[in-house]
C-alpha cells in the first residue's frame, strides 16, 4: 500500500474549491450550532405553554443524548464509506425533526422532535470537522478549526437573539421552522460544494457495538437525570440503570476487541494525547453545558429580563469565545505551538464558574456580562484545540473515527452536565417554590408552579415575585461552584499532553500501483507545484 495525495490542481482552482468546500461545511455547522442555542431563550415560554416545566431538562438532554449516540457511528461510517452522502442524510434527518418540533402540541412530541434532530445533529457536528481533516494539513488546520469554533460563537449570539425575537414575535414554533431554509441551504452546499474522494467497497458495520453503545449511553444519562430527583438513589430503577450501564459498557469493550471494524477502536486509548484531551474535553463539557444551558432561563426569571434581552446578555460570552477561538487558531497555524492554550482555557473556565456562583438578582448587568466573557475566553482557548490535538495523533484513514470518539466523550460530559445540573436545578427549584409560595400564589397559571413563565411572574404581586426570583437564584448559582474542580482537573491533565509537531502534508492510503520507480508520496504542499517526492522503501 502506498500513500499519495489527491490529484494536483492549479492554484486558482484549488483555492476556489477550498472556499466552496468551507462554505458548505460552515453552513452545516451553523445548522447544528443554531439548534443548540436558539431554544435557550424560548425555553421558559415553551415549557410554560406546554405545561411541562418539570420536563424542561429533557428538551436539552434529548438532543444531546441522541447526537452523542450517533457521533461515533457517523465518524466510523465516514471513514469507511465517505462523508458526503452521510452529511446529506444528516441534514435531511435534522430537518425532519424540525418539522416535528414545529408541529408539537405537547411535551412528549417536542421531546421526540429533539431526539430526531439529535440523530441528524450528531452527523452535522462530526462530519464537518472530519472533512476539514480530509483536505487541510494539521499545521494549517488550526485557523480553519478556529473559524469553525467561531461559527459556534456566532450561532450562540444569533441563536438566543432569534429565539427571543421569535418568542415575542411570530411565536416560539419558528425556532424550529427557521431550520428548514437553513437546512436547504446547507443541503445545497453539501451537494454542490463538497467534492470528496469516493470510497469503493461495502463497509463492514459494527452493529453489535452500535447497539451496546446506545444502551450504555442511554442508561448512563437516565440514571444521572433521574437519580436523587425523580427516584431515590437506592430505587430499583436507578440501580437497574447503573447495572445496565456497567454491563453494556463491559460487553461493548468485549465486542470491540473482536470485531473487524470497531466503532471505537480500542487502540485509540493507547495514545496519551487522545486520552488526556478526551478526558479534559469531557470535564469541560460538563462545566460548559451545566453552566450555560440554563443561564438564559435563570436570567429571565431572576433578573426579570425578556427573552430577547437574555439573549443579548449572552453576547459577551460568545464574542469572547469567537475572538479566542479565531486568534488561537491563527496562532497555532503560525507558530505550531498549542499546548498552553487548553491549559489557560481550563483555568479561565474555573475562574468564570467561581464568579458566576456569586451572582445575585440585585447585581448590575455589566457584572454578569464580564463573568460570561471570562467563560467565553476559556472555552475559545480549549474546545477546538483539543480536537486538533486528537486529529494530529492519528493517520488520515482514522481521523473521522478519532474525532468522533473524542467528541463522543465530550458530549457524554455535556449530557451529564445538562442532565445532572438540570435535575438538581429542577428538583431544588420545586422544593424552594413549595417552601416559599402558597398554593394559590401563581396567579391562576393552568399548571400552577409547573407553568410559570416570565410573563406570568412579571404580573404577580411583589412579595410572590420576589420569592420566585430568590428561588431561581438559590436553586442554580450554588451548582456553579461545584463544577470548579472539573475545570481545574482538565487544565492539569492538559499539562501532560505531549506537544507533537503538526503535520504539514496530507497523506492518503491507496492500493499500490505498478510504478517502476517504487512507491511515491505527493504531499499537500507539493500538490500545487505537481511535485513528486520519492519515498524510500515500501510502505505497508
Amino acid at each position: 500500500m502506498t500513500k499519495h495525495a489527491v490529484p494536483a490542481v492549479g492554484p486558482a482552482e484549488g483555492k476556489q474549491h477550498m472556499v466552496l468546500l468551507f462554505v458548505g461545511l460552515m453552513l452545516s455547522m451553523l445548522l447544528a450550532a443554531l439548534n443548540q442555542t436558539v431554544l435557550s431563550t424560548a425555553l421558559p415560554t415553551i415549557v410554560g405553554e406546554l405545561h411541562g416545566v418539570s420536563d424542561m431538562l429533557w428538551v436539552i438532554t434529548a438532543f444531546i443524548l441522541a447526537s452523542t449516540i450517533t457521533m461515533p457511528i457517523y465518524g466510523k461510517l465516514g471513514d469507511l464509506m465517505g462523508r458526503k452522502s452521510l452529511l446529506m442524510a444528516a441534514i435531511i434527518l435534522f430537518m425532519i425533526g424540525s418539522v416535528i418540533g414545529g408541529l408539537a402540541n405537547d411535551m412528549g412530541v417536542l421531546i421526540i422532535a429533539r431526539v430526531v434532530q439529535g440523530l441528524g445533529g450528531g452527523g452535522l457536528m462530526i462530519l464537518s470537522q472530519a472533512v476539514i481533516a480530509d483536505v487541510v494539513p494539521a499545521r494549517e488546520r488550526g485557523k480553519y478549526m478556529g473559524m469553525m469554533g467561531g461559527v459556534f460563537a456566532i450561532a450562540s449570539v444569533a441563536g438566543p437573539l432569534l429565539g427571543g425575537w421569535f418568542t415575542e414575535g411570530p411565536g416560539w414554533r419558528w425556532v424550529f421552522w427557521i431550520n428548514i431554509p437553513l437546512g436547504l441551504l446547507a443541503l445545497a452546499g453539501a451537494v454542490f460544494f463538497l467534492k470528496l474522494p469516493k470510497h469503493s467497497g461495502k463497509p463492514r458495520l459494527d452493529l453489535g457495538g452500535m447497539v451496546l453503545l446506545a444502551i450504555a449511553t442511554t442508561c448512563l444519562v437516565l440514571f444521572a437525570t433521574w437519580g436523587g430527583g425523580k427516584y431515590e438513589w437506592s430505587d430499583p430503577i436507578i440501580l437497574g440503570l447503573i447495572a445496565g450501564t456497567v454491563l453494556s459498557a463491559v460487553a461493548f469493550v468485549l465486542v470491540e476487541r473482536r470485531t473487524a471494524e470497531p466503532i471505537i477502536p480500542l487502540h485509540l486509548f493507547k495514545d496519551r494525547n487522545f486520552n488526556l484531551s478526551t478526558v479534559a474535553g469531557l470535564l469541560i463539557g460538563v462545566a460548559m453545558f451545566g453552566a450555560i444551558g440554563y443561564l438564559p432561563t435563570y436570567l429571565q426569571m431572576a433578573f426579570s429580563v425578556n427573552a430577547t434581552e437574555s439573549g443579548l446578555l449572552m453576547i459577551p460570552m460568545m464574542g469572547a469565545l469567537l475572538v479566542a477561538s479565531v486568534v488561537s487558531g491563527q496562532l497555532v497555524s503560525r507558530t505550531g505551538r498549542y499546548k498552553w492554550m487548553p491549559i489557560a482555557g481550563g483555568v479561565l473556565v474555573a475562574i468564570a464558574l467561581v464568579l458566576l456562583s456569586t451572582l445575585k438578582p440585585e447585581a448590575p448587568l455589566w457584572e454578569i456580562c464580564a463573568y460570561l466573557a471570562v467563560m467565553g475566553l476559556g472555552l475559545g482557548l480549549s474546545m477546538q484545540i483539543m480536537v486538533l490535538i486528537v486529529q494530529n495523533s492519528f493517520p488520515l484513514r482514522e481521523v473521522g473515527t478519532a474525532t468522533a470518539s473524542n467528541n463522543f466523550f465530550r458530549q457524554i460530559g455535556a449530557t451529564l452536565g445538562s442532565a445532572v445540573v438540570g435535575s438538581l436545578f429542577a428538583s431544588r427549584l420545586a422544593e424552594l417554590l413549595a417552601q416559599r409560595l402558597p398554593a394559590a400564589a401563581t396567579g391562576g397559571a393552568p399548571g400552577g408552579s409547573n407553568s410559570l413563565t416570565p410573563a406570568v411572574v412579571s404580573d404577580l404581586p411583589a412579595p410572590i415575585k420576589e420569592a420566585i426570583i430568590s428561588s431561581y437564584n438559590d436553586a442554580l448559582t450554588p451548582i456553579f461552584i461545584w463544577m470548579v474542580p472539573l475545570a481545574l482537573v482538565a487544565a492539569v491533565l492538559m499539562c501532560f499532553v505531549k506537544q507533537k509537531p503538526l503535520a504539514t502534508a496530507i497523506e492518503h492510503d491507496v492500493l499500490s500501483e505498478s510504478i517502476s520507480e517504487g512507491n511515491i508520496l505527493i504531499t499537500a504542499d507539493d500538490a500545487d507545484d505537481e511535485a513528486f517526492a520519492p519515498v524510500s522503501g515500501p510502505r505497508k
